[in-house]
């Protein structure tokens, strides 16, 4: 249905001073910082975790070499989606606009929407870490039982869900240090960025640039600014839906991805047998994940 005079009619009066409730600043582009960005020219892209070889053997002398065996372990798929947006302008609400285009007011508000959607689809992936978005592993992204294709399990997360703290921050550092890839062999995965609710952004700036310890009297330096364990700080992201959850991106490869199909396109045609004039914006991506040795988390106690 096209916007027409009736729904604008303060905008067509004479004597009207300003125009308000779409000028609002917004957040950036959040997502950008939590996935890895790539394009794509496919319906779907598939990434497919690989399994090396174990730890090697000792070889007795006089005896042959171990052979050992590499396979794929499991696949996972990014399917895009297709977000659009479109709003129509009668022609006579056009042509009797006084004050500035319409169009150009309305289509910035189309941006807005669309920037809007791409930040929650972004955090939706972290908002369901724990629970209903499975990966390639039949597991969510963040759980304390992932399994090794080789026999046991990992985990990314706290065996007791924990609220953001010292003890929880340094724990977090210390298990993710520990982290094995499918054959039980560690791997040095290191964390990059800490990522909270706004709720949680005054005790993680405590956490990491306090030069003592926080919420004691002892007068112990603080070792996780003292080590730079995150160097890439913290950063607040206002979409996430749980305010006392926490995330800590590491540096594992192919982790987590944001593969943009089709970019951002506006369009704007007229009809001819109403004059209206139509404006549409599309765009093509998915969010999701590969290897969730990306990520360590805890959904706060």
């Amino acid at each position: 249905m096209a916007i027409n005079r009736a729904q604008l009619a303060k905008e067509l009066e004479p004597g009207l001073n300003v125009l308000f409730g779409m000028e609002y600043d917004r957040y950036d582009q959040e997502h950008e910082e939590l996935f890895d960005k790539e394009t794509s020219e496919r319906a779907f892209e598939e990434e497919v975790m690989l399994v090396g070889f174990g730890a090697a053997p000792t070889k007795a002398e006089g005896q042959g070499t171990q052979y050992d065996d590499a396979r794929e372990a499991w696949t996972s798929r990014y399917t895009h989606e297709t977000i659009s947006l479109a709003f129509a302008l009668t022609e006579e609400a056009v042509e009797d606009n006084l004050y500035d285009k319409i169009a150009a007011r309305y289509t910035k508000a189309m941006a807005r929407s669309m920037a809007y959607t791409k930040n929650v689809k972004g955090a939706r992936v972290f908002n369901r870490a724990f629970d209903t978005d499975l990966g390639g592993d039949g597991l969510p992204m963040i759980d304390a039982s992932h399994t090794l294709t080789a026999g046991g399990t990992w985990a990314n997360e706290p065996t007791t869900a924990a609220d953001l703290n010292e003890t929880s921050l340094e724990n977090a550092v210390i298990d993710i240090s520990l982290f094995v890839d499918e054959r039980g062999l560690t791997v040095a995965v290191k964390p990059q960025k800490l990522f909270v609710h706004p709720n949680g952004q005054f005790i993680a700036d405590r956490l990491l640039h306090s030069e003592g310890r926080i919420e004691t009297a002892n007068n112990d330096l603080n070792s996780v600014r003292n080590q730079n364990v995150i160097p890439g700080g913290f950063s607040v992201n206002h979409f996430f839906t749980d305010v006392d959850a926490w995330f800590i991106r590491t540096d594992a490869p192919n982790a987590l991805k944001c593969f943009e199909r089709t970019k951002l396109t506006t369009k704007m045609e007229g009809d001819f047998d109403t004059g209206n004039m139509r404006y549409k914006c599309r765009e093509r991506y998915v969010f999701g994940w590969s290897d969730p040795r990306g990520v360590y988390g805890s959904p706060g106690a």
